[in-house]
């Protein structure tokens, strides 16, 4: 009797031959099917140089699926200066804050409004057969966008060799993007003063108020690789946004830029010539309230309007029962706040942005309910935290691309997510951000991509520009209000929001160059 290979039968080979060409499809089929590698967020990269740093910024994840770092892991990160490669876990999840104003303010809900504008909807609800096809129409994009490969620092370098000005050299014709560079030292800076800026500056951001000693953080500009932004000066800000009006919609990171703006404009001095003109936008501070749910200045000297609206979710939110003061909400995933329904025929340039507010503990104390076409959502792919966020990204810049064709004046940008720096913890577990001495020393951004994956592939193809500003954050860690925040208890840290004058100022600078 014949033995080994050469005595298996013709149909014992057909069957092993079979089983091996299914086994390499399904491998060849997970790796490049859409359906199953969204099953799973994947981690953006963050590149730098000479060294490579992967960051996984997964804020998208329920707070109790979080894995602080620990002790040893919080060692490794901060060896990156000295490091050749080194993996950090830096999950972007919102700051649970206790019942604070913030938290206070996600309870007050903008009304749903009817009337948008000269060319506005009547009303923000869809008709059922085509609201249907546009939720799958982006459950589509969400998924595209979330299953597209992000290249790996390791198999495609941005730098090919030991010289790269072949490769990344600015020429006449190409856009400069700000997204890549590095931090460096400028004693020219801050562009203004975190003791004098009260007028238009929280004191709990105002880092100068606090009992914190250190300020080198101040002293950093960010260089854009091979190109040059415009130097930022109040005055040639005005003068471009002359008869104009720019607004912010998001949450509180959303909120530190518009004052950080704010303070950029006026050189952090106080003006006698900025009115308080929020009642044009329904943003008087109602009886009861903490705070209004928005401000606006104007500048009678050019007429520039400068709006912040509090929208920390990005979508429409109501009240489920409007006559019982303990209803839940109705978080409508497929709405933009009814404030852009109403005032978007007003506005010169938009900044939307979201992110940190997108977890289980948030939905729960806020009694939000996710709502899909005017009803509860019961899809289960939006069921998840982080799909529903990226559903509603895309939903938010898909509206507002489907309203520029009225208002081609209108210049739209997403502003990517801002990074959260806790270690060892988080922010009520003992995480902290003590660090004095920047991650950024030595290192320079080169990756194509942005780190916001979400955020990216909801503005591709759209006329919603990128503000792209997560990777250079990320690597300013020591920029954060850490322990010296005013309210600071024992082993609580804040390192979501930022000090300033600090890292959203350059936020601003990026935008003033692409306004």
């Amino acid at each position: 009797m014949k033995g080994g290979f050469y005595g298996l039968r013709g149909k014992e080979l057909s069957l092993i031959t079979i089983a091996l060409m299914c086994t390499t499809f399904f491998i060849w089929a997970w790796q490049k099917t859409a359906l199953l590698t969204s099953l799973m967020p994947p981690p953006p990269l963050l590149k730098l140089s000479p060294e490579k740093v992967i960051v996984n910024n997964q804020e998208e994840l329920p707070l109790n699926e979080a894995a602080p770092m620990s002790s040893a892991q919080r060692s490794n990160q901060r060896s990156v200066i000295n490091s050749n490669s080194v993996t950090t876990t830096d999950q972007n999840i919102e700051i649970h804050t206790s019942v604070s104003e913030e938290e206070a303010k996600d309870k007050q809900i903008q009304r749903p409004e009817t009337v948008v504008g000269p060319q506005g909807p009547s009303s923000p609800r869809e008709v059922d057969g085509e609201h249907k096809q546009l939720v799958e129409q982006v459950l589509k994009e969400v998924e595209v966008a979330m299953a597209a490969p992000v290249r790996s620092p390791h198999a495609s370098s941005p730098v090919k060799g030991k010289d790269d000005r072949n490769l990344t050299m600015r020429t006449e014709n190409q856009a400069c993007n700000y997204a890549k560079g590095k931090w460096v030292p400028d004693n020219n800076r801050p562009l203004y003063s975190g003791h004098d800026c009260k007028q238009w500056l929280s004191g709990a951001w105002a880092c100068r108020l606090t009992q914190r000693t250190d300020f080198a953080y101040e002293k950093l500009r960010w260089q854009p690789k091979n190109c040059q932004m415009e130097e930022f000066e109040g005055f040639k800000f005005l003068r471009k946004m002359q008869d104009k009006t720019l607004a912010f919609v998001g949450d509180s990171l959303g909120r530190q830029q518009f004052q950080s703006l704010m303070c950029m404009i006026t050189g952090g001095k106080e003006r006698h010539d900025v009115i308080d003109v929020g009642q044009e936008y329904g943003l008087a501070q109602a009886r009861g309230d903490t705070r209004p749910s928005g401000w606006v200045y104007r500048f009678l000297s050019t007429n520039t309007t400068i709006l912040y609206y509090w929208s920390s979710s990005l979508c429409d939110v109501e009240p489920i029962n409007k006559t019982n003061p303990n209803t839940h909400y109705a978080m409508h995933l497929d709405r933009p706040p009814a404030f852009l329904h109403r005032y978007l025929h007003k506005f010169d340039v938009l900044v939307l942005n979201t992110g940190h507010h997108w977890n289980r503990g948030k939905l729960k104390a806020n009694k939000w309910i996710m709502h899909i076409g005017g009803v509860p959502n019961n899809d289960r792919k939006l069921a998840m935290i982080w799909k529903a966020k990226n559903f509603t990204i895309h939903s938010s810049i898909n509206w507002v691309n489907s309203q520029l064709p009225k208002y081609p004046g209108l210049k739209a940008f997403y502003r990517t997510i801002s990074p959260r720096h806790f270690v060892g913890g988080d922010w009520n577990t003992g995480g902290s951000c003590d660090n004095t001495t920047p991650m950024s020393v030595g290192k320079e951004v080169l990756q194509d991509e942005s780190s916001d994956a979400s955020a990216a592939g909801a503005a591709k193809g759209t006329g919603v520009k990128l503000l792209d500003i997560t990777a250079l954050s990320q690597i300013r860690d020591e920029g954060h209000i850490s322990r010296f925040s005013l309210s600071a208890r024992s082993g609580v840290q804040d390192c979501l929001h930022w000090c300033l004058p600090g890292v959203p100022d350059t936020w601003n600078e990026i935008l003033f160059t692409q306004i």
